[in-house]
């Protein structure tokens, strides 16, 4: 089997790292074009050695147009401006996309579902394979409960994230929703404070905490008369979504064109 060329944009980022040294050391894929913001130190840097793994002869560069003929599968988890400027390189040039960025508008999302009628397209909040199998003890637990309980997502981040909540945490919410048969666009809230007066049982509440170098902790709250359930997922490192993203690429490279999600890729 050809392994399939991977480029990694963010590729001096802490995540970006992440995914240089996983795509380096799978062995169904190659490493073949590293990408970076116009005005990073690292422009012309060797991938590799940016990301502490040692020389991989993948000079950091800031053009996509100028490498897109280097790769088959593009990764990215940047932000939302970048990621869609990238987007519309690959679905002019044909080559499949696995996007980890969170933060998109309903203009942004729109574009994705658009482009993913050209190209295959793995998109998720998040690629953790155990935050994807908390997403489906989420979704049965909401079932088998219903409304005798009320629900709440608290999500904690590094002090550099700057989405809130994060994607993980809306996409909880939404499981939610569709569960309990309400409407997250109404039924939303977001943080507390004041006099809020009672809570209203088809509230779902977000809240979301900022601070050091946590990587990333989720947990839905299911909190009823005399008893409380909470499934949580606690990330200790980011080489559990660079091991996701790598399982992402395996399952986008050479598919048809169309937007999967982790559910896809992991068979759930």
């Amino acid at each position: 089997m050809t392994a399939a060329r991977v480029a990694v944009t963010g590729a001096a980022g802490r995540m970006g790292r992440m995914l240089v040294a996983a795509v380096t050391a799978a062995q169904d894929m190659r490493l073949s074009a590293a990408l970076e913001h116009a005005q990073s130190p690292h422009i012309g840097a060797d991938a590799g050695e940016v990301a502490g793994i040692g020389t991989v002869d993948v000079a950091i560069g800031a053009d996509i147009a100028a490498v897109v003929d280097d790769f088959d599968v593009l990764v990215d988890f940047s932000v939302p401006a970048a990621t869609l400027a990238k987007l519309d390189v690959c679905v002019a040039n044909h080559k499949g996309v696995v996007i980890g960025t969170t933060g998109f508008d309903a203009a942004g999302l729109a574009a994705i579902d658009q482009a993913a009628q050209a190209v295959p397209l793995v998109i998720a909040p998040n690629m953790s394979v155990g935050v994807n199998v908390a997403f489906k003890l989420v979704a049965s637990a909401a079932k088998a409960l219903g409304d005798d309980v009320d629900v709440e997502v608290v999500e904690a981040h590094h002090r550099h994230k700057i989405d809130a909540p994060s994607g993980t945490a809306v996409r909880m919410g939404e499981i939610l929703a569709n569960a309990l048969g309400r409407d997250l666009a109404t039924d939303a809230v977001f943080g507390r404070e004041g006099i809020t007066g009672a809570r209203d049982s088809r509230s779902i509440g977000f809240h979301s905490l900022r601070g050091g170098d946590i990587v990333g902790e989720h947990t839905v709250v299911f909190a009823g008369a005399g008893e409380r359930i909470e499934i949580t997922h606690r990330a200790s490192s980011r080489e559990n979504f660079a091991a996701g993203a790598v399982r992402a690429v395996r399952f986008v490279a050479g598919r048809v064109a169309g937007r999967y999600g982790m559910d896809d890729v992991l068979g759930l």
